[in-house]
């Protein structure tokens, strides 16, 4: 890769930036967050490459990738020309992207392990792999007791009942659930109660977390967008269906941008500073009401959808703060 010529960009150099994918063919151009990140990056003058989560490897102690150039078409298919793929250090990228969505498992887990060791190596890499790790995006909501609902984590059956008894009814999810996957809506005179248990929890085998269930839901559950600390000036409140609990767009929500309300503004002020102190680039705040419920820190979306209700560029804004962030890491690192 040739390296930064002047005046190509305007931020002043070309970045390259690469992104961690899912099979590219699957990605959806339509409303895929990651593709329309990459469009803004190429009208400001950088370059794009794309890789999966499979080619990144380790050899020698040095952690690579096969990587692919991408020149975007601007059309809906092929969204993307392949150039020559070949193998390159993630140390030479300007900023490497994990967007791959979860599910969070174990493979994820050892693709954080890698890029950590490529961060020691001198590649700049948002979200930091190791702060991905750290936060768990339902636990994560632990540290905040100020800013949530009432909530329980616990393996133990009976105490996940009495969670329910207590409120009378309560949202049950699973840690490494996606997308609205694995909730439950539950109620204390269910009479599937027991069943729903023990479908979540495994007769006491499986962590699941309890939330109290807030009605506020049927407004929306709103997604509220960091970059590097600084808030999106829009929510994407997700809607559920009718008779759906959940709001999640996978789930069938329908989103639609707003501007943020009060509580939504002293949630994301408070948290915005501390996710971005700890390496959290870009970030999803889930909020329902006045609670937050969730820290989306993997793969958060909603960039397009916000951007066609508002005009407020949120691709745009992304990469001028990823230029910002790449700067003054250079700068620190004497680059």
């Amino acid at each position: 890769i040739d390296r930064h010529p002047a005046g190509l960009s305007l931020f002043g150099w070309r970045m390259d930036i690469l992104f961690i994918l899912d099979p590219f063919d699957s990605l959806k151009p339509k409303k895929e967050t990651s593709i329309a990140m990459m469009r803004a990056a190429v009208a400001r003058g950088h370059r794009v490459f794309g890789c999966l989560q499979g080619d990144i490897s380790l050899d020698q102690g040095k952690v690579t990738a096969r990587v692919t150039p991408l020149e975007l078409t601007g059309e809906l298919s092929p969204w993307y020309k392949a150039g020559e793929v070949r193998i390159e250090p993630l140390s030479v990228f300007d900023a490497v992207l994990m967007r791959k969505d979860p599910p969070f498992d174990m493979e994820y887990v050892y693709s954080t392990y890698m890029l950590e060791r490529a961060v020691e190596q001198g590649a700049r890499v948002y979200n930091n792999p190791a702060a991905i790790r750290d936060h768990n995006e339902k636990f994560s909501i632990t540290a905040y007791p100020q800013l949530t609902t009432d909530v329980m984590v616990t393996r133990d059956p009976a105490r996940l009942r009495e969670f329910v008894a207590r409120h009378g009814e309560a949202v049950l999810k699973l840690l490494d659930g996606m997308g609205g996957a694995s909730i439950f809506r539950a109620r204390q005179d269910d009479p599937n109660l027991s069943v729903i248990l023990e479908t979540m929890n495994r007769f006491g085998t499986r962590t699941v977390m309890a939330q109290r269930y807030l009605p506020a839901i049927a407004q929306g559950d709103k997604r509220i967008l960091l970059i590097d600390g600084e808030v999106v000036p829009h929510a994407l409140a997700r809607i559920p269906q009718a008779g759906e609990a959940r709001g999640n767009m996978a789930a069938g929500g329908k989103p639609v941008a707003q501007p943020l309300s009060a509580r939504d503004e002293e949630i994301a002020r408070y948290l915005g500073p501390r996710l971005a102190a700890k390496g959290l680039f870009l970030v999803g705040l889930d909020v329902i009401g006045d609670s937050l419920t969730e820290i989306n820190v993997t793969s958060p979306t909603g960039f397009m959808e916000i951007t066609a209700q508002t005009g407020f560029d949120v691709p745009d804004f992304f990469i001028a703060q990823l230029e910002k962030r790449v700067a003054a890491d250079r700068s620190a690192a004497g680059a």
